[in-house]
């Protein structure tokens, strides 16, 4: 969400999923050291280096100090104002989302389950 974009991004399903297994990823140059810490510990491929996975939980990404500045008590306490509130015309609407191709449905020639649906 800083970015603009998640680190694995393609055009293709498949092409995000082998950068994912491969795990090579660039950091826009604005970002600040802090944050890309946070967030290499938040991507490791290792589960046991991880952060949120490790002993302390989620307590070792609330106390890295990208979160410094954050006041978790009034977060949990709804007493902080969002940074960003978007517009929105009601509850289907999706306008805030990246537009994707759909891909068509496939419609099997042979329909397995004919008889348990036939009252349907």
């Amino acid at each position: 969400m800083v970015a603009g974009h998640p680190p694995f991004f393609a055009d293709e399903p498949i092409e995000i999923y082998e950068r994912i297994v491969i795990g090579k990823y660039k950091f826009p140059s604005h970002f600040s050291s802090d944050l890309k810490d946070l967030l290499r510990n938040l991507i490791q491929s290792d589960l046991t280096r991880r952060f949120g996975n490790l002993r302390n939980g989620v307590q070792d990404i609330k106390s890295h100090k990208w979160f410094s500045h954050l006041d978790w008590l009034m977060i949990f306490k709804k007493e902080v104002t969002a940074p960003l509130i978007p517009n929105c015309k009601g509850p289907g609407d999706a306008t805030n989302f990246e537009r994707y191709r759909e891909e068509p449905l496939k419609k099997s020639k042979i329909n397995k389950f004919e008889a348990e649906f036939a009252d349907f």
